[in-house]
This record gives C-alpha cells, structure tokens and sequence, in this order.
C-alpha cells in the first residue's frame, strides 16, 4: 500500500519543515518539500480511488513527528509477589494510542537462573501478543562466570546489546562493585551498553528498617528512606567503575535528583561515554503532594528512585538537564500495578508496596508539555522521545526518524487539540492513573507503525502480533 501524507510540518533533530511524505508499504520512500510532488502524486490529490496512491492522510495544521521509542518499560514483570498489570498485549497497545511505536524492555535475569534461558522466557511472553515493534535488555542479577559469557553470545547472536546492573534491591537484583566491575569489564570489551540502576541499597535497607522500628509504615517513607544523596553516591560510584572498566558506554536509568545528574554532567564534560534518561514522573510529579498524599493514596506513586521534594530544584534541573543533553532521553520505566489487590499489599509496611508507575501511554503529551511551555524546542522533543532512543540503543535509522528507507513509523500530532489525562479514559490495563486530571495541550491525532495506521479518529486499529522482535546492533551515540 501506497501512503501519501501532505499538509504538515516534520519535526526532526533539524527543526520543524513542511513536507510531503511518501510511504510504500512499511517503509518511507520519499520527502518532497510542498510544490515539488511529481505529477502521479499530485493528481494522487485530485483523483481519489484512480490515483496512484492508496491513501492519502492529510496532516494540516499538524506536526509529523517519528513513532515515540520508549526504551525503558516492564511488561508483565514480576515485583513483590506480584507481576505487572500491562501485559504485552495491553501495553504495546497503551503506547500506539500514545505515539509511541517502539518499546525496549527488560529480560530477566535472576541469580542461578541461565541467561539464555530467562531471554527464552521473556520471547515467550511477547511473541505474537505486540502491537508494536519491541526489542530487549537483558537485567543481569547474577553475576558470574556465565553471564558474563552469556553477555557476548547475546550481542553477537540475539540482537541484545545493553545490559542492566542494579546497585539496589539487596537479595533480589543487587550486584556489588565486584560483579559491577566484571560486568563492565566484558561489556567494554564487545561494546555493549550498561544500564545502570544507581542507588544506595544497602544504605536504603538500613533507613529502611529503622523507618519500620519508629511506626513509619506508610508510602511516604519510601521516599524518605531513599533520599537524592544515596543516587547521587551510587552514581558516581557507577562512573568511576566505568572508567576503571576501560571507559565502558555507561547509561543511567530513571535519574531523578540533581545529586545524580550533577555526575553525569561533569562526566560527560570530560569526554567520558556518560548518558542518562528521566522518566516524567521525575519531571513533574512530586514527594509531598504524591508520595505524601493522604491515608494510602500515595502508595499509588511509589517508584524507585522515589519522587523528589518540591523543595529542591529537581524538577528544573532536569528539565535543564533535557536542554543541554546532559540528559539525553526521556522513558518511561513503565510498571504498573493496580491500586487495589496490587499496591495495597503495602498497606501496613512501605518496602512490600509493588515499584512502579504507568506513564507508557502519555509520554509524548508529557514532554510536550515542555514545548509547550518554552522548556523546549520542538526539535528537542524529537530527539528526547524518538531519535536520541534509537540511537543510543542500535536502532536508528531504522527507527527514530522519517527519512527514505527508515520505517514507516509515524505519529501526527495536533498541537491544537487538548485532552484531560483519566484513568476513565487511558488505555493501560491500570485502575488508577497517576497522572488523573492532568490537562495536555496537544494530542496524538494518527500513528502509522511500519506503514499500517494503528490509531486515528479516536479508534485503535491495531492488532497484537502487528509488532515484530527487532535485532538491535551496538549504540551509535558513543563519542
């Protein structure tokens, strides 16, 4: 099928350009700038089902933008005796409804599990059941000899080329700066990615358990027993493994403290291979007004790291931090659970509340909202949801932008339209929203993904088993 979108103004890491864009079958095949169409596309425009193209999307008055790559989500994952509510059904189709047309999870890897084995578990999940198109990390929670052999035969063989380490979770996913080291060490070697978990937790436990002793039992103390200096420790600690390692491509998941961001700054200012994400939620979403919420509510908004005080410049670091590309991606470290029968099994004692937050579906409404603000610049936006993702994970260009031979990935965005975010109204498999009564300016109009229109006019089109497994190669963001 012959596509033509005409009309609206592309947005790339170049700037913002009215453009006509040709798509056949699920990949784009030309740019014309508005005037220059050949003359079979132009009469496309004026004959209708005689033309020479099968459909035409008109996209006035909006931007086209690349399809969202989310690089950071946890369908399905297992937490705190429970799992994920989003399965991969649900919650690749949450993203599409959201522009987003690309999703990297995360494969688990538990100690004495075989590495192979718990990829094979995590394919077994997905395949078949995407809307969208996905890929993996591979969590190493067990560091030995194995997985660090297991690490080389993922790059060169699955596709797999970033790795996550957690410097949390003691007696869950916890590595100490041994298997950190080792770890680091391989990935140098083969050029991976490590992604890096980066806070205190072995400190975390001890405030932990002396918040417990004092009766502090409810959410609000998750965030006060994992405070901003604990990540902004683990962070450096972090980076000076890496450079130890034989400088090894380090990535920082879900920053959410100046403490930490500090780091990376200075890290990359020395010309270190340094990156970072935020998540919205660290952007926006606060300790006091959420964490802190009355009676149980702010269970609802417990993640690690936790929420930040409004108190400190967190939020307007971070967001600083997106301008100067200290910060170079925005996911979502998707993870939802339920408020109820989830969430609530922390009711009594903070540590046993399920981590994690549902944001899968409106993250390109959220850091639009930058936009919106003068935060940031349009081509910024771009970059921070879609073409610094692809890049910075193997993925580009067949992903992360609209240019002949990428995919057809798409999203019009109608920067007129307004919406109110509502758990009435999202399409995660989620009983609560975190972000309840949110007002957006700007709206997801159409998503295309490789071609095939999965949302518009309000409808969802797609289908699971719509997204295929995509073989990333090593990151081409490295300096």
């Amino acid at each position: 099928m012959r596509t033509l979108i005409t009309g609206g103004t592309l947005v790339g890491p170049l700037g913002a350009t009215p453009t006509e864009i040709l798509v056949d079958g699920e990949t784009v095949t030309a740019l014309f700038v508005p005037g220059s169409l050949p003359e079979d596309l132009r009469g496309s425009l004026r004959d209708g089902p005689d033309s020479s193209v099968d459909r035409v999307i008109d996209a006035t008055g909006k931007y086209v933008i690349p399809g969202g790559v989310d690089v950071h989500t946890h369908m399905e994952l297992p937490f705190g005796g429970t799992s994920a509510s989003d399965t991969f059904a649900t919650g690749t189709a949450a993203a599409a409804w959201g522009g987003t047309t690309t999703i990297i999870d995360f494969a688990v890897q538990r100690t004495g599990e075989v590495v192979e084995e718990s990829l094979a578990a995590w394919h077994a999940k997905a395949e078949g059941q995407c809307a969208i198109d996905y890929g993996f990390h591979m969590i190493i929670g067990g560091v030995d000899d194995q997985a660090l052999k297991a690490m080389d035969y993922l790059v060169a063989n699955e596709g797999i080329s970033s790795f996550k380490l957690f410097m949390a979770y003691p007696g869950v996913f916890y590595s100490d700066d041994g298997q950190i080291l080792r770890a680091m060490q391989r990935a140098a070697e083969s050029g991976a990615m490590v992604m890096m978990h980066a806070e205190n937790g072995i400190a975390i436990d001890v405030l932990a358990a002396q918040a417990l002793a004092r009766g502090g039992t409810g959410p609000v103390h998750h965030g006060y027993t994992r405070p901003p200096e604990l990540e902004g420790e683990a962070t450096n600690r972090a980076a000076v493994l890496a450079r130890v390692a034989g400088n090894c491509p380090l990535y920082f998941v879900h920053m959410s403290a100046s403490e930490a961001l500090a780091v990376v700054s200075a890290a990359r200012g020395a010309g270190h291979n340094v990156f970072a994400e935020t998540c919205p939620q660290y952007l926006y979403l606060s300790l006091e007004e959420h964490l802190g919420a009355p009676g149980f509510e702010g269970a609802k908004y417990v993640a690690s790291p936790p929420l930040r005080t409004n108190t400190a410049s967190h939020h307007d670091d971070l967001w600083r931090g997106l301008r100067t590309d200290d910060l170079a991606v925005v996911s979502t470290d998707h993870c939802p659970f339920c408020f109820r029968d989830q969430k609530e099994l922390g009711r009594g004692d903070f540590t046993r509340i399920p981590n994690g937050i549902g944001t899968v579906e409106h993250r390109i409404d959220l850091v639009y909202q930058g936009v919106a603000s003068g935060r940031l610049s349009l081509p910024r936006w771009v970059e921070t949801c879609a073409t610094t993702p692809a890049r910075m994970f193997g993925l580009y260009p067949r992903k992360g932008v609209v240019a002949p031979g990428s995919d057809a990935d798409i999203v019009i965005y109608d920067p007129a339209a307004s919406t109110t975010i509502s758990a009435s109204t999202h399409h995660m498999n989620l009983d609560y929203s975190a972000w309840e009564g949110f007002q957006v300016a700007g709206k997801v109009d159409t998503v295309l993904s490789r071609g095939t229109v999965v949302v518009a006019g309000g409808e969802f089109h797609g289908r699971a088993g719509h997204g295929r497994y995509l073989r990333r190669g090593l990151s081409q963001y490295l300096r």
